[in-house]
């Protein structure tokens, strides 16, 4: 009898599940099987994304849009001539409007070193199949796990944030006939540079897939009523994946006691899912007594520098997926500790990024918060 090592078997398994799956299924023992699929990338080289248009911009140092025009006029076509762009304040620029069907398997962005304010002057806006309103609004920092607009580096499977500002994501969004991006710099002053690079495969679309939202809030909790709505108002069948929190403390001491809650299809004032503290859920234990970026879970900020104490925490649901068939709500509870024992409801800022799948059409979002209101006072 010919036995096969544990990597072997793994590998045989993988593989022989993975031929029956999408294209866009990526893993290790994936990366062999060859697949109809077609890669594409978006960027300011290439608009478009179209089969073999990039970097056909020819220099003009007269055309603002040509940022590097000056810099490859002497080499001229073909050369680095328009590796990002300026918008201006108050504009909307569209950077992905491809047809379907095909799934987004990477975005890297960036913008001005350190964001100096226009990480949540910044909004992202993705609309799946000529939908009316987005699957996902997030400012630009939120939307990849950086709270506060403060780095700290990201090292998860989903999200990556490396030095000195660079923005990534490679959570799978799938779309069957359209798929349009816009950034909108909400700001008062002018982005000297704006870059991005969003690649996609053009590849079939099974049935079974959702399409992924993400959905930001931010409040101050009451000492009433300490709880926190990261998501609510969610119907039709999905799977959450994924909380990122940027939270301000406002009073001192601990402030993680509190447990998060998961209704869904039907629960009235109790829970189906109820966790058993803040850092349990961000899987650490007895508070955060130093950061951490792991590929599931990350107290990436750990800040108490010029003003109260701010945490950057995120948890992916990526091997534990919240199922749900019908609907869905998610809160958190701001607890802190008393001197005499007893649990101190506390008012802190909370800003939040909720991350799911669901079949569309999606429930409206939210009134978006304007630009004055997505920082703590």
């Amino acid at each position: 009898m010919r036995f096969l090592s544990f990597a072997a078997i793994v590998f045989s398994f993988g593989a022989a599940l993975e031929a029956q799956m999408p294209a866009w299924n990526n893993s290790l023992s994936s990366l062999p099987l060859l697949t109809p699929a077609r890669t594409r990338s978006v960027s300011p080289e290439n608009p478009t994304g179209e089969k073999g248009k990039g970097g056909m911009a020819v220099p003009n140092p007269a055309d603002p849009d040509l940022s590097f025009s000056k810099a490859a006029v002497d080499l001229g076509q073909g050369w680095k001539v328009r590796p990002f762009i300026k918008p201006r304040a108050g504009q909307t620029v569209t950077i992905m409007d491809v047809d379907g069907p095909g799934v987004i398997q990477h975005i890297w962005m960036a913008t001005e070193g350190d964001w100096k304010g226009n990480g949540r002057s910044s909004v992202l806006r993705f609309y799946w199949d000529n939908e009316a309103t987005p699957s996902i609004e997030v400012p630009l920092t939120d939307f990849f796990a950086v709270g506060h607009e403060l780095f700290a580096p990201v090292n998860s499977l989903a999200v990556v944030v490396n030095p000195r500002s660079a923005l990534n994501c490679f959570w799978p969004m799938p779309f069957r006939k359209h798929a349009r991006i816009t950034f909108s710099n909400e700001g008062s002053k002018d982005l000297t540079l704006m870059t991005y690079q969003i690649t996609y495969a053009e590849t079939e679309v099974p049935e079974s897939a959702g399409y992924f939202h993400a959905q930001w809030r931010r409040a101050v909790t009451s000492r009433e009523h300490p709880e926190y709505t990261i998501l609510d108002g969610v119907k039709g069948q999905g799977r959450y994946v994924g909380t990122f929190l940027a939270w301000t403390q406002l009073s001192d001491g601990w402030f993680g006691e509190g447990e998060i809650k998961f209704f869904m299809d039907g629960d009235g004032r109790f829970p189906t899912i109820n966790g058993t503290g803040t850092e349990d859920y961000f899987m650490g234990s007895y508070g955060f007594p130093e950061t951490y970026s792991t590929p599931y879970t990350g107290c990436t900020l750990k800040h108490a520098k010029d003003g109260p104490p701010k945490w950057s925490l995120y948890r992916w649901h990526l091997m534990d997926p919240i199922n749900f068939d019908r609907d869905l709500r998610v809160t958190i509870q701001a607890l802190g500790w008393w001197p005499n024992g007893t649990y101190q409801p506390l008012a802190d800022d909370i800003a939040s990024v909720a991350y799911w799948y669901q079949r569309e059409p999606h429930a409206p979002f939210p009134r978006f918060a304007p630009v004055p209101q997505r920082w703590p006072r």
